[in-house]
């Protein structure tokens, strides 16, 4: 079972080779921005002094993304019954890579300059209605200081990755935009104990640094190469003068429960899973056919991991489940043997107001809502897939 944990923690971070380039000017936006099926005038010529020249910065451009049919096919069985119409739709949308969109998450820790003004005169806009006009929702009362910025773009415009260099913080962080729902779901608090149980690559672990300062962060993770990336890109990313509040660990999730337990105000469960978006570009056809037979072994390590994760909790205190897949068997089925196996724990269904502020956004699945919400990828809004449950810890 920990070959599983290691092998079913892949998880889509930032972003498709078909889109994000590399560049040498860091601290000037890193570069110019390359997007795919649609044409920017605004954009090409923002950053057309930018781009490196073919001499000095020559970009091969990287061989098409090859679909594995064995893996599509499964899903073609799975989720046309689960999904009905809506996964016509977002079976098109993780076909076609060069579509997809991705969201600039602002690190407030870095020197930003003007970086949010030229972006918005791009054409990027805030994601998260409060920072545009001070919503209050459940995850975020009026109390709760809001610096999490994370701007989107209506086309599939991706920026370029900026490289780690030591002792100067990167300046945003790139991803899925539905990846930020699990930590508004959490709505942490200042000052408050968190566990990342499943941390790597560390995206989620920087989205709650962005919104508050935690008493404690602890970061987990299970695999040595995906815990040494989950460190480099806190070090990229965090001043550390916030050392003291950070905790990084290399132990079993399944474990941690058990050793610390009622510790924490909340724990944040983002579960190795069948990630569709990257599942669908296995390598080899053997690969997948090995991770297909697999597959069904992948609720029994999520169920543990999230009684661990309640257990860990304190009374009173909350947990969130998530997966990057549409799979019920990984979502709502699991969510129901956790509630009926674990008394003292109840499902709290997401504020109407938080998921009502991205219903513009996001096209959201009809789950029971006691027991999540889903976020499909759909044409124009191609986000997700995401799963996202919330448990409350009673006694």
């Amino acid at each position: 079972m920990r070959w599983l944990v290691k092998t079913w923690s892949s998880k889509i971070v930032s972003g498709s080779p078909t889109c994000i380039t590399s560049s040498p000017a860091y601290a000037d936006l890193g570069g110019f921005l390359r997007y795919s099926s649609v044409h920017s005038p605004k954009i090409s010529a923002e950053f057309a002094s930018k781009e490196p020249s073919d001499q000095n910065n020559r970009h091969e451009k990287k061989p098409r993304k090859q679909v594995c049919k064995l893996v599509l096919d499964s899903f073609d069985v799975q989720y046309s019954k689960e999904l009905r119409h809506l996964w016509s739709t977002a079976r098109d949308v993780l076909l076609k890579p060069q579509c997809w969109q991705y969201g600039v998450m602002l690190n407030r820790f870095s020197h930003l300059t003007d970086l949010e003004v030229r972006l918005r005169g791009l054409g990027f806009y805030s994601l998260l209605p409060y920072a545009d006009s001070g919503l209050q929702t459940q995850s975020h009362p009026a109390d709760t200081q809001h610096s999490l910025q994370c701007l989107v773009h209506k086309d599939p415009v991706c920026l370029p990755n900026q490289k780690h260099q030591p002792n100067l913080l990167k300046q945003y962080y790139l991803l899925n935009a539905a990846s930020l729902l699990p930590v508004l779901a959490l709505g942490v608090r200042e000052g408050e104990k968190v566990l990342d149980l499943c941390s790597a690559p560390g995206g989620k672990a920087l989205a709650i640094l962005q919104s508050v300062t935690p008493g404690m962060l602890h970061c987990n993770e299970v695999d040595s190469h995906r815990f040494e990336w989950l460190r480099k890109t806190l070090e990229s990313f965090v001043p550390p003068t916030l050392n003291d509040r950070i905790r990084v660990t290399n132990l079993d999730g399944r474990i941690i429960g058990h050793s610390a337990p009622g510790v924490y105000d909340k724990v944040l469960v983002d579960a190795p899973c069948s990630n569709d978006r990257s599942w669908l570009y296995t390598p080899h056809a053997q690969q997948g056919e090995l991770w297909l037979r697999e597959r069904a072994l992948l609720p029994g390590l999520q169920k543990e991991l999230l009684r661990s994760a309640l257990t860990a909790v304190r009374v009173g205190g909350e947990v969130v489940y998530s997966t990057c897949t549409l799979s019920s068997a990984e979502n709502q089925a699991v969510v129901e043997e956790v509630l009926d196996s674990c008394p003292g724990v109840k499902p709290v269904e997401l504020s109407n107001a938080l998921i009502g502020s991205f219903s513009d956004h996001f096209t959201f699945a009809e789950v029971p809502s006691k027991l999540g919400v889903l976020v499909v990828p759909d044409h124009g809004r191609t986000w997700g897939p995401m799963f996202v449950s919330r448990f409350k810890r009673l006694f």
